[in-house]
């Protein structure tokens, strides 16, 4: 009973986080366009599977994700080994990138522009190629960058400095990528922050930092995601004056 009372508050939580999204097309597709919605019944099913999918995805976060990043984080820093614990997070930040369906997605799909541009061969294998290298250069690049991200945390030093020198390389880069390559680096920085990759990251970040006397849980323990949206575009391009 507990459970199921848990669930439909979290149904209702997740409609009400959609009601502006429902709200905004119905007022567009009735009042703007003047037109009568069309496939309601169809629309309306989808709209309950989303608010059902959102809401497990939501449940299932707050009930096994979280609190396993949490107390996986804080096991390492008791044990106190240091290289167990930057290994740990390399493998996290690669394996959940890899995994990621939105970075399939738009590897899948640069590799097929590239082939239509001319930039590679018009053939199956020569795309499978392109975009499994795209997305091993994204998982690498979030890997070494919850790396970093950790070793912040150990350390205490401030991220916007770190932030602020990753994003003048990110500038600085920009000049010298290939014009094709620069959208996608700039994209992969913002697919890698999706559903699989954030909840563990954070729960790690907000684990670790709770756990070493002297960090703020607040202050340290939050920032590991912005570290993965960054060091993509940087390797993305690197990438890309490779390749092309």
């Amino acid at each position: 009973m507990t459970i199921m009372l848990a669930l439909l508050k979290s149904m209702f939580s997740s409609f009400r986080d959609l009601l502006p999204i429902i709200v905004v097309i119905g007022f567009f597709q009735l009042v703007v366009l003047q037109q009568p919605m069309p496939h309601l019944a169809p629309i309306l099913l989808g709209l309950l599977f989303v608010i059902l999918g959102l809401t497990l995805f939501v449940y299932g976060l707050e009930l096994g994700l979280f609190p396993i990043g949490e107390s996986m984080a804080r096991s390492f820093a008791s044990k106190g080994s240091v290289s167990w614990l930057l290994f740990y997070a390399f493998c996290l930040g690669f394996g959940t990138t890899i995994a990621e369906p939105a970075l399939t997605a738009v590897a899948a799909e640069a590799a097929e522009v590239a082939a239509e541009g001319g930039l590679i061969a018009v053939d199956k294998q020569a795309q499978a190629e392109y975009a499994n290298g795209l997305r091993l250069t994204v998982a690498l690049s979030v890997g070494i960058a919850i790396m970093l991200g950790v070793i912040r945390i150990l350390k205490g030093w401030p991220i916007h400095w770190m932030i602020i020198g990753g994003y003048l390389m990110v500038m600085l880069m920009t000049w010298f990528a290939p014009p094709t390559i620069v959208g996608i680096a700039y994209d992969s920085g913002g697919v890698t922050t999706s559903t699989i990759t954030v909840p563990l990251v954070a729960a790690l970040g907000v684990g670790l930092a709770s756990s070493i006397k002297g960090r703020n849980p607040m202050v340290d323990g939050f920032g590991l995601i912005a570290f993965a949206s960054l060091t993509p575009m940087i390797f993305v391009m690197g990438y890309g004056m490779v390749m092309h």
